[in-house]
């Protein structure tokens, strides 16, 4: 328990340098080195016989300082380095040229592609060397109006090749907002301390080389398309890509959204499962192989060989998939239970995952950060952990006067050990999902019985195989869309998906002892309290403003608006972000994520401010995923969203209505301003004014410019008087003239506004003319999501700063 102890105290020193907004000095990380020898000295000191009581007490507490010391260091080390690595300011969104080789799959989509550029030398438009960082992540676009175009002759971007190309970089930098998915933590721990974008000027790319290096990534481009020449059906092919080579960008949106609610996602990608497997029939056929020659058995013996080949070829498949994160974490959980097999260390089950974890954490110290790190290990704890229960139950199935003899009872005994593993897996892991991803598969265990042992066992093995013979791929293809039909079947069913919201600090703790109860070899007595600790992470308590007020959350979406108001019992949803790309927008990836998270089912109004796509863009996928009450806009009769079913009105001045005492105004456009023609649709925006019980407002603009800020004053000034204000237009030159300030005179002016955008905004006057009045201005691409409540007010980029974030390093 002493190895344990030390272990736990090297995760929890390593998860305390994760949290760190800044990384410590460097005085602070050598100083934690110092933790190496009293580690050691402590150690050896906690062990002798000759020390008793509290003496061995304060020596092993000194120990277990020790560990976690060293697990900080070693975080912060690896954290320094590469924050060194970094773009420097002044190349901020300048044009570089860039030499250097493409170092990994290219990932290929409607819009272009997007690849790892291994930089070998960078320089200036003046030709003066520049620094940049020594990966950078590039996005090639197949059009645009300064981009080249992909679809030029003779161009094809392949992994190895070296190019010479004008690139505009920037510093990472991703949509920040509450319990969505860290970006800018994926790009770092990947080690890309840049971004950007290929251009056309002042010099096209130029191929230099092929086969430059990178043999793996070019044998995996070559199946890929491969994959794509074979299979007709590019969903069953995109899959085939994935779990061959680990492209997990090949498989269609519809078909992610199909596996994760079905509970099999896990499944659909080269995960921890799939080179587990992979090693165990690897050391089968090794040892198989080994035990043939008398020779190589005396030399080693075959358990051990087994175990070697098994995790050799593993880790051999795990770089035929990319080497992604999960992948490594495998191959070194696996590499770590064979040596200490190998060296005769019988170890408790604890004390192997716990010495896999040191392992994993000392190599990738961010992987603590990562839902995927707890859910393998919590997975092979609940199996290890109720290992006890199983000797029984093969016991029973020996005795069974109704089970057939021989081999049909060893199937019988396979097949109940499996559906035995499943049930531990899909009852132990329910409260870890519903804490990591606030939801939960009720139709998930039915559908692992059916899609693992055809997936791990069938799929899969045809999936690789048909790199030696290609018509195995569409054998593999056949089964995969039938497996997709009983998915579809079963995601169907009533109350398939069990969706929650983000429970408190408290409740997330009694999930966790409930999934280890409900599996722990325990008296049914005991296993039964899981059921009321689980309760308040599955219908976690509400956290709501009091009726007759309000709470706002503006969305980090990018150049586009989306703002949430929330009272005591309903949602309103003002514009839903943009469209960034075919099948890709803000009303997926932001707002349904985030409404599931707040706990919100439903939203009861909502509201399209005009038809732009940077409003509009988003909400399609929302009327999709959630139910709408009703929907208010100044969208045209025909409009694509109008035909979603849902009781629409058009947005006209003096409409009102009341929910939870919080009232609400339509105050633009006029009846009137619907029949002008050529009526531009920043003109037609739906300003919608909500007030609270204290008399508190917030005002939301659109994209209306100065003559409609005009025709508003002309109409009403003193009623624009709002202590929030969602800045007109983004913040451009032609909206927030210094009347309407005036008039409105806000406390806080929110802009939501992309990353610098193309546009400028917010433009310099308008930020002017906020600070002359005082007014403090909060800007999305810096501070994230933006939420006020009760007067209070907070930035998601500020509320959990870390060193990893753009500017906080």
């Amino acid at each position: 328990m002493s190895l344990l102890a030390l272990a736990l105290a090297w995760l929890l020193g390593t998860a305390l340098q994760l949290q760190q907004p800044r990384l410590w000095a460097p005085v602070v990380d050598a100083a934690l080195l110092l933790g190496a020898p009293l580690l050691w000295l402590s150690w050896r000191w906690a062990r002798s016989s000759r020390l008793v009581g509290r003496w061995r007490l304060l020596f092993m507490a000194l120990a277990l300082g020790g560990a976690a010391a060293l697990g900080a260091a070693n975080a912060g080390l690896q954290a320094r380095a590469r924050l060194a690595d970094a773009l420097p300011p002044a190349l901020e969104r300048q044009a570089v040229e860039l030499t250097g080789v493409v170092a990994e799959l290219p990932q290929d989509s409607a819009e272009g592609l997007r690849f790892i550029l291994a930089v070998e030398g960078a320089r200036t438009p003046d030709g003066a060397p520049a620094a940049v960082p020594s990966r950078v992540s590039l996005s090639w676009s197949r059009s645009g109006p300064d981009e080249p175009a992909l679809s030029s002759p003779g161009v094809e971007l392949r992994a190895g090749q070296r190019w010479r190309l004008w690139a505009r970089l920037q510093a990472p930098h991703a949509l920040l907002n509450p319990h969505g998915f860290d970006g800018e933590l994926w790009l770092f721990e990947r080690g890309l301390r840049a971004t950007g974008s290929v251009r056309g000027e002042p010099a096209q790319p130029r191929l230099l080389a092929e086969g430059q290096c990178c043999d793996v990534e070019r044998a995996r481009q070559s199946v890929r398309e491969a994959i794509a020449a074979q299979v007709s059906d590019p969903r069953a092919a995109g899959v085939l890509a994935a779990l061959a080579v680990g492209d997990q960008a090949a498989i269609e949106r519809a078909d992610w959204s199909l596996y994760r609610a079905s509970g099999t996602a896990h499944l659909m990608a080269i995960s921890g499962l799939h080179i587990t497997m992979f090693a165990w029939l690897a050391a089968q056929a090794g040892g198989a192989l080994w035990r043939r020659s008398a020779a190589l058995c005396l030399w080693l013996p075959t358990p051990w060989a087994a175990r070697a080949l098994g995790v050799l070829l593993a880790a051999a498949y795990a770089l035929l998939a990319g080497w992604g994160v999960p992948s490594q974490r495998t191959v070194w959980m696996l590499g770590c239970a064979a040596l200490l097999h190998l060296l005769g260390a019988r170890w408790p089950w604890p004390l192997v995952l716990g010495a896999a974890a040191v392992v994993v954490s000392a190599l990738d110290p961010w992987a603590l950060l990562q839902a995927g790190f707890w859910l393998s290990f919590a997975a092979v704890g609940l199996l290890m952990a109720s290992e006890p229960a199983q000797p029984a139950a093969v016991a029973r199935v020996d005795i069974d006067a109704d089970a057939p003899p021989g081999p049909a009872r060893r199937a019988l005994a396979l097949l109940r050990g499996a559906v035995r593993t499943q049930l531990v897996a899909t009852v132990g892991l329910a409260p870890l999902t519903l804490l990591l991803f606030q939801q939960f598969s009720v139709v998930g265990l039915l559908a692992n019985l059916v899609a693992i042992p055809l997936v791990t066992l069938a799929v899969t093995p045809l999936a690789l195989l048909g790199v030696l013979w290609a018509p195995l791929w569409s054998v593999a293809a056949v089964l995969l869309l039938a497996l997709n039909a009983v998915l579809a079947w079963l995601v169907g069913l009533p109350g398939a998906v069990w969706i929650t919201g983000v429970a408190p600090g408290w409740a997330q703790w009694a999930a966790l002892l409930a999934g280890v109860l409900a599996v722990a070899p325990l008296p049914w007595r005991l296993r039964l309290l899981a059921v009321p600790l689980l309760l308040p992470v599955a219908l976690p308590p509400p956290s709501r403003p009091a009726p007759g007020f309000f709470e706002v959350v503006a969305a980090d979406v990018g150049q586009g608006n989306a703002v949430l108001v929330r009272t005591h019992a309903s949602v309103l949803v003002y514009d839903s972000g943009p469209r960034y790309g075919p099948g890709r927008d803000a009303g997926e990836r932001v707002l349904v994520p985030l409404l599931q998270a707040l706990g919100e089912r439903r939203v009861d109004t909502l509201v399209i401010s005009h038809r732009d796509m940077d409003h509009a863009g988003g909400a399609a996928s929302l009327l999709r995923a959630l139910p709408v009450g009703e929907l208010r806009s100044s969208l045209e009769a025909g409009h694509a969203l109008l035909a979603a079913g849902v009781a629409h009105q058009r947005c006209e001045a003096g409409q009102r209505w009341e929910r939870d005492g919080v009232r609400f105004a339509v105050l633009h456009p006029r009846a009137s301003d619907y029949a002008v023609a050529n009526a531009r649709p920043n003109a037609l925006s739906c300003v919608l004014q909500v007030t609270d019980a204290a008399g508190r407002r917030l005002l939301l603009s659109g994209d209306i410019g100065a003559a409609q800020e005009a025709a508003l004053l002309a109409a009403d000034a003193a009623a624009l008087r709002s202590a929030l204000l969602l800045v007109p237009h983004h913040g451009s030159g032609g909206s927030s003239s210094p009347a309407f300030l005036d008039a409105v005179a806000p406390e806080v002016a929110i802009v939501q506004a992309g990353h610098h955008n193309r546009f400028g905004h917010p433009a310099p006057d308008v930020v002017q003319r906020l600070r002359d009045r005082g007014i403090e201005m909060v800007q999305t691409p810096d501070c994230g999501a933006w939420r006020w409540r009760d007067g209070q007010s907070s930035c998601e980029r500020l509320l959990r700063p870390r060193y990893w974030r753009h500017g906080l390093s």
